[in-house]
């Protein structure tokens, strides 16, 4: 289990006072809003930082970190994750999970049938999809539905899953 949470990304530079631009990449913009401690993933290093100041800009968080006060001093973080750790992530509703938590949990149907791998979460919208990579690499896009979700067990890395009709994979 991953002991950090990625947050979101920097993506530029904003303005010439040392703010970012920050693509979310969290469900609820405004954790931002009570962000104090983080970290910048950078070249393979984890820096911690302090929030400042956060604002909304479009679908984007404009973002000053404590220490970084000019453009020439955020220019290197561009393309960098933010991260925080679990301590400071925002606490889950029942029947909620981290995306970090999911990836690479082994996917098996009620009757016990091992399917693959989540790999990827797609989301569209409506509901997110799951996408179940078995050995072969052969993929089953899965929605994140009650109907299909039946278990999700974070601490054995399983996940139990109803094939509805139409579904099976050949």
């Amino acid at each position: 289990m991953n002991d950090y949470l990625q947050i979101g990304v920097i993506t530029s530079t904003h303005g010439i006072r040392g703010e970012v631009k920050v693509f979310p990449t969290t469900d609820d913009n405004r954790r931002f809003k009570k962000l104090k401690d983080c970290v910048i993933e950078y070249k393979g290093e984890r820096i911690p930082a302090k929030a400042a100041s956060c604002r909304f800009f479009k679908n984007m968080v404009i973002l000053k970190l404590d220490g970084i006060d000019s453009i020439e001093a955020a220019e290197p973080y561009r393309q960098c994750p933010i991260l925080v750790d679990r301590e400071h992530a925002v606490p889950l509703e029942r029947n909620e999970y981290f995306i970090a938590d999911l990836e690479g949990m082994d996917v098996v149907t009620e009757e016990g049938r091992p399917l693959g791998v989540l790999k990827e979460i797609l989301f569209t919208g409506a509901n997110d999809v799951y996408v179940i990579a078995d050995e072969a690499g052969k993929e089953l896009l899965l929605p994140a539905i009650r109907d299909c979700i039946l278990d999700v067990s974070v601490t054995d890395r399983k996940m139990t899953v109803r094939l509805l009709n139409g579904m099976e994979a050949e």
